[in-house]
């Protein structure tokens, strides 16, 4: 994805240069912000196509103004964690994060990431194709457009859930394993990272089930992962 303007949150001065100095080489536009304040002005003014924010910042922290971000944009989040802090990935992924880096990293390891965030994102010039629909109940699906509509109001989609819901509207009423949902969201493998998908899996389900905790339309299959229902 060519020119896509990158927001940096970071409190580490050192950090936000070295990054944004790595990223513009890679052919970004980035932007910098010190902390969550500087960032919500940023973002009030501006549009990005991925904010990279950091956890740990003096103030408020990176998972509230991640949750503050979701009640009003989708734009991509890549959050940057402590090493090892489990809790605070899935925290993260909770709060609408697409995905998480545990510092410290390779910058080249933030690239891949980045990239494989910014392929997951829906592209909007197919409006003109016929539209293909799943009904779910009270929601639908545009498969074309990549849009989930209840009623009359679009519900907006993370990345990470457009992607899932592409992923399982490709083979509606089969199961997907969770290895395989993994691999096709172009994670590490692993534990963790199912663990990560099964938090997504979540999530989507609020946007999609009338009762999230008995689903109907996006159903656990015993041993054999997640399958999509539609009606």
């Amino acid at each position: 994805m060519d020119d896509a303007h990158l927001l940096i949150v970071d409190d580490d001065e050192r950090i936000r240069g070295l990054l944004q100095k790595f990223l513009m080489r890679k052919g970004f536009l980035v932007s910098a912000a010190r902390d969550a304040a500087h960032a919500r002005r940023v973002l009030s003014g501006l549009e990005f196509d991925m904010i990279v924010l950091d956890v740990m910042m003096p103030g408020e922290d990176g998972l509230s103004l991640c949750r503050g971000i979701r009640e009003t944009m989708s734009t991509p989040i890549l959050l940057l964690t402590a090493k090892g802090e489990t809790d605070d990935r899935i925290t993260g992924l909770e709060a609408g994060a697409d995905d998480y880096l545990a510092k410290p990293f390779e910058p080249k390891e933030l690239l891949l990431r980045i990239n494989a965030i910014l392929r997951r994102v829906p592209a909007t010039d197919q409006a003109a194709a016929l539209p293909k629909v799943l009904h779910l109940g009270g929601v639908r699906y545009d498969i074309e457009r990549g849009e989930l509509w209840a009623g009359e109001e679009l519900v907006r989609l993370t990345a990470t859930e457009s992607q899932l819901m592409r992923i399982f509207s490709g083979q509606p009423g089969e199961p997907v394993s969770r290895a395989k949902l993994v691999e096709d969201l172009g994670r590490d493998t692993g534990q963790a990272q199912e663990r990560a998908v099964d938090v997504q899996i979540t999530r989507l389900r609020r946007k999609l089930e009338a009762d999230p905790k008995q689903p109907r339309y996006l159903q656990t299959v015993r041993g054999a992962g997640y399958m999509l229902a539609p009606d």
